[in-house]
């Protein structure tokens, strides 16, 4: 910081630079350090899946990203399994993961998961493009668990609107947790418990906009610096003058059960 006016002494092409050359690989958010500010849910939902793989004997984490997730928890059961569809965050994810025991499966977040029927007695996803919950039915063992932080409808679109303009309800209703839970009960899951909240954000510079977008590339798809370059100067100048870009993330935490099915 500049100690005479206490502002950013790097300009729009120093910032937008270093976000730029930033590696965008995994889901460590750690470059934002002193840049962007998120709430976190109260649910802790690291710390709580922890407590649940803690117990688990045999477990899959769907789209893991670069495994930084899973790789929080302190026990993992005696058969654990991750996926990824990035070939960037498998290489990471394998990295990361191998050391403790992990499979790091490639697979599409749009396939079928490679695995058989009933493997698993706990399934988690921490912010998965889409929860098949066909699928996640299908490999949980009766009476095992689904247990996930998905994104809520509108996240974050303080950011996509700015860019991209008003967006149709379609869009901006996907990913909605009633929705979701509908779905989970049509694929046979029974829903323990289901919360929501609504998160602040602030971007304190452009940099820390342009690494979000260029990292999370379903925001503004197709994101680059070169097509954007007006709005992100303009977003540049009102954050100088008003401060911190404000935006809201949407979170809600899936519990879920697959029945046992009484044979009398």
């Amino acid at each position: 910081m500049n100690s005479d006016t206490g502002q950013d002494p790097r300009t729009f092409d120093d910032l937008v630079a270093e976000a730029e050359a930033a590696p965008t690989e995994g889901w460590d958010f750690s470059w934002f350090e002193g840049r962007a500010t998120e709430a976190r849910p109260s649910w802790r939902y690291a710390e709580s899946m922890a407590h649940r793989l803690a117990g688990a004997t045999a477990s899959l984490d769907i789209q893991t990203g670069g495994g930084e997730v899973l790789a929080s928890a302190a026990t993992l059961p005696p058969l654990a399994v991750a996926t990824e569809g990035w070939p960037a965050n498998v290489a990471k994810a394998t990295a990361l993961l191998h050391p403790r025991g992990v499979a790091v499966v490639a697979s599409p977040e749009d396939a079928p998961l490679p695995f058989a029927d009933a493997a698993f007695d706990l399934v988690t996803s921490r912010h998965p493009v889409k929860a098949h919950f066909a699928e996640i039915a299908r490999v949980l063992r009766p009476g095992g668990t689904y247990f996930a932080q998905h994104v809520g409808p509108a996240s974050v679109f303080e950011v996509v609107e700015y860019f991209l303009g008003p967006q149709p309800a379609e869009v901006r209703n996907a990913r909605h947790p009633e929705r979701e839970r509908a779905e989970a009960e049509a694929a046979g899951l029974e829903v323990a418990d289901l919360r929501v909240e609504r998160l602040r954000i602030e971007f304190h510079d452009i940099g820390a906009v342009v690494h979000f977008l260029r990292k999370v590339v379903w925001m503004v798809p197709g994101f680059t610096v070169a097509a954007y370059r007006p709005r992100l100067r303009e977003l540049h100048e009102r954050i100088l003058a008003d401060g911190p870009f404000v935006a809201h993330s949407t979170r809600h935490l899936f519990d879920l059960r697959k029945p046992v099915v009484s044979n009398r």
